[in-house]
């Protein structure tokens, strides 16, 4: 049965997401994601960034001046979601500027140890071709300033990975193990991560997929992922 997505009656004051797409995305991609959170009675602000061109600092400042603007910030809570490299970005923008009403992260498929298909971009020789100034940010070897702008994670934090079998040959080869098509399961986790969920999803789909959003609500206002019981 279903986990049904329905507002929080509850909630007199509406809390705030900031709800962030990842590499080479746009706002256009998570429209519907914010939709749906929207229908569950959340303020949303889905904020586009150049992930190609800009350096990170440029795109911290960037958010800081679109958050610090949206209605979101005058919710009960502020709520933050990332998917892929969103994550993050999130995670450098957190250590920066914690919101006082900070409330619960949630990251989608994010390459937290960093990203074997970056790494062979950097075999090829291709990685300032494709992925430009969010190369350092999405390698698994990361300088140690990159690593550093991450920050430590002291809030409640929960991550969704997607394990789908529809990912083809080539992925399947390039992680030798359980991947979403451009990122592996093991590469999402997190010491410091509240809950990790792994759902049948793709990469890219989850975003699309309502057992994400509807794990993602329940995240938010229960501080775990919904696991019906066997």
């Amino acid at each position: 049965m279903p986990l049904p997505i329905a507002p929080d009656e509850g909630r007199a004051v509406p809390d705030g997401i900031v709800l962030l797409h990842g590499f080479g995305g746009h706002p256009i991609q998570t429209t519907l994601l914010a939709r749906r959170l929207r229908q569950s009675g959340y303020y949303v602000a889905n904020i586009g960034y150049p992930s190609w061109r800009w350096p990170i600092d440029r795109v911290i400042d960037h958010l800081y001046r679109r958050i610090s603007a949206s209605p979101v910030i005058d919710g009960r809570q502020l709520h933050f979601i990332g998917h892929s490299m969103g994550g993050l970005i999130l995670r450098a923008y957190l250590a920066q500027h914690r919101p006082v009403n900070m409330g619960r992260v949630v990251m989608l498929g994010t390459p937290n140890g960093g990203s074997e298909l970056a790494d062979l971009l950097y075999r090829l020789r291709l990685h300032t071709l494709i992925l430009n100034k969010a190369g350092d940010l999405l390698r698994t070897k990361r300088p140690d300033m990159i690593e550093a702008a991450l920050g430590h994670i002291d809030y409640p934090l929960g991550i969704i990975a997607g394990e789908s079998t529809f990912n083809g040959f080539l992925p399947n080869i390039v992680f030798g193990a359980p991947n979403d098509g451009k990122v592996s399961v093991a590469a999402t986790h997190l010491l410091a991560q509240t809950d990790h969920l792994v759902l049948p999803v793709t990469h890219t789909a989850m975003i699309y997929a309502r057992p994400v959003a509807q794990n993602i609500v329940h995240f938010l206002r229960h501080g775990r992922f919904h696991r019906p019981a066997a």
